[in-house]
């Protein structure tokens, strides 16, 4: 059994555009390492939209999204930041922040119309983004002859792909050492595969779990 996978982010920034009653909501989306660069993002949108009547925020940051923020910046209470970070709650989405500037088109919307519009923004600019998914996998590097190495790239390679690792690379030193990051739960698989492969002649080097994306 593969362990289960984090919170996804996503691969690029986006942009998403959504006129309500002539208000403009014009939503970007940016994949953030931590607070202080999801304030980098805010900043420059309001650099950007400086004549705008709202910038309202919404980050979720941290491998398992334990940081968490919104603001209303001036919207009534309840009606933006929130709605927005529900939404990035509710699909699941990590180490991202979400900005809604509301250019205001005279026509007021009402509690119910702005927690719509706000949330929509947000929502139709992840229907647009490219998700990321995550997942722990343990290093294991592994020492391969030279007269060896062609054939086994394509036997680590293939076992990667199907087993939803990560070929992370191949340093050639004395001997070549092929670097794989493998699901905690499949590492004694591996190990079988790769004595299978090479009548036992090679084993694997276990090394540290991290955090890895495995669809950039």
């Amino acid at each position: 059994m593969t362990a289960p996978l984090l919170p996804s982010t996503i691969a690029a920034p986006v942009d998403r555009e959504l006129v309500v009653k002539r208000s403009r909501f014009l939503a970007h989306l940016a994949p953030v390492a931590d607070v202080a660069e999801a304030d980098a993002v805010v900043a420059a949108i309001r650099k950007e939209h400086w004549d705008a009547r709202h910038h309202c925020v919404a980050l979720v940051v941290g491998t398992h999204a334990d940081q968490q923020r919104s603001t209303d910046d001036g919207e009534p209470s309840g009606t933006a930041g929130v709605p927005m970070l529900e939404v990035l709650r509710h699909r699941g989405v990590t180490d991202v922040v979400a900005v809604v500037t509301r250019y205001f088109g005279g026509v007021l919307l009402g509690a119910g119309g702005l927690v719509r519009a706000y949330s929509s923004a947000v929502s139709e600019a992840l229907d647009d983004a490219r998700l990321v998914r995550r997942a722990v996998r343990t290093r294991v590097t592994v020492d391969v002859p030279h007269a060896d190495a062609g054939r086994l790239h394509g036997v680590l390679q293939d076992w990667a792909t199907t087993h939803d690792g990560v070929l992370d690379g191949v340093a050639y030193e004395a001997q070549a050492r092929f670097t794989l990051l493998v699901a905690p739960d499949d590492l004694d698989r591996f190990d079988a595969d790769l004595a299978a492969a090479t009548s036992g002649a090679l084993a694997a080097v276990r090394g540290d779990d991290r955090v890895v994306d495995l669809d950039r």
